[in-house]
């Protein structure tokens, strides 16, 4: 099971993800998401990811994926992971304040 909470907030879409990001959750994912991303050309995102328990490549892949719409407008895709071991190469930070920070400096 994966819940979804989406959030616009100073120019930046904050994604926070609770639950399982896998081969059975990725579709509902991507089809809730990237339409919202490539609608309204996100610049900014920040996945939180500490309330994940788990993820798979097939998770992986989506959230790659949709990043791939941010950095085609030249943007930046930020990352909120204490717990979730994953070779994404996301710029790591602390909490979603430092994505407020950051962004908006």
């Amino acid at each position: 099971m994966l819940k979804m909470n989406l959030e616009y907030r100073k120019g930046i879409l904050f994604v926070r993800l609770k639950g399982n990001l896998n081969a059975n959750t990725a579709s509902r994912f991507s089809e809730y998401t990237l339409p919202i991303i490539k609608d309204y050309k996100v610049k900014y995102m920040v996945y939180n990811l500490n309330d994940l328990v788990s993820i798979d490549k097939t998770g992986e892949d989506v959230l790659l994926k949709s990043s791939t719409y941010v950095e085609d407008h030249k943007g930046k895709v930020l990352i909120v992971n204490n717990k979730i071991n994953t070779p994404l190469h996301f710029e790591n930070i602390s909490n979603e304040l430092v994505a407020l920070s950051l962004v908006n400096s």
